[in-house]
């Protein structure tokens, strides 16, 4: 869904043809998210399907002519709807870690509070690498910059739920 409003923000603040609009994005993103030209033009399509975007012309000055596009009313009023929804984690994600905590914490044979040990060793590990990352990036709010923020506060926000976690009983209580 994310890419779908992205594209059309893009659309909306520059009308262009598909192989510039990837351009702008990876360029915005700073390439940590590439994105195939046929997600592009499959987007587009659904836009235009959906009287979000309309074709305004044909770039003649390139190789190849491309369509090019801008929103309309309807696309201009989704997109302001889009900016202004709070984005939220789906509650029902499915948590590869909290299964596999879950799961060893009733299996014979599984050290969880283990499990947790080397979960937690990872997580710092991680947390270390990617601060080292940031101290080597300027301080402005770029995609790269904005990613390495969020990652870190994660990482963060897990440690705490383990050692949270590690507190509590087994619900079956003590295994042999």
């Amino acid at each position: 869904m994310s890419i779908k409003f992205a594209l059309l923000g893009l659309l909306d603040d520059e009308p262009c043809g598909a192989g510039k609009l990837r351009q702008r994005f990876e360029d915005r993103t700073q390439g940590i998210w590439p994105m195939n030209i046929g997600q592009v033009y499959q987007t587009i399509q659904r836009l235009d399907r959906d009287g979000l975007i309309e074709k305004t012309g044909t770039d003649t000055t390139s190789t190849r002519p491309a369509d090019i596009y801008t929103t309309t009313e309807a696309g201009r009023a989704a997109l302001e709807q889009w900016w202004n929804e709070p984005t939220l984690r789906p509650r029902n994600d499915r948590d590869d870690l909290v299964i596999k905590i879950a799961v060893a914490t009733v299996i014979r044979g599984v050290n969880s509070r283990e499990l947790i040990q080397r979960q937690r060793e990872a997580t710092m590990r991680e947390l270390r690498e990617i601060t080292l990352t940031k101290a080597s990036i300027p301080p402005a709010r770029t995609a790269q910059r904005l990613l390495l923020e969020r990652r870190i506060f994660d990482l963060e926000a897990e440690a705490r739920w383990l050692d949270h976690i590690e507190t509590l009983a087994d619900p079956e209580g003590p295994r042999s």
